[in-house]
């Protein structure tokens, strides 16, 4: 299963937020929509998930280490 990661800090953000998390693609989309409308007060709308969706890198095994 392919792993991926976002990371607050490659997205435009008055709070200089440093979140980063990662997972299946599935559930970093959902954790992510959830931490951008509670910490950033977004709107939950198919667009913000095409967003973070789009934002979405590949991890690295071992690059975390």
């Amino acid at each position: 299963m392919t792993r991926y990661f976002v990371d607050c800090r490659d997205m435009p953000s008055e709070r200089n937020c440093d979140l980063a998390m990662s997972g299946s693609e599935e559930h970093l989309v959902e954790a992510a929509a959830v931490h951008a409308i509670t910490a950033h007060q977004h709107e939950d709308t198919p667009e913000l998930r095409d967003e973070i969706r789009g934002s979405l890198k590949e991890e690295v095994p071992g690059a975390h280490a």
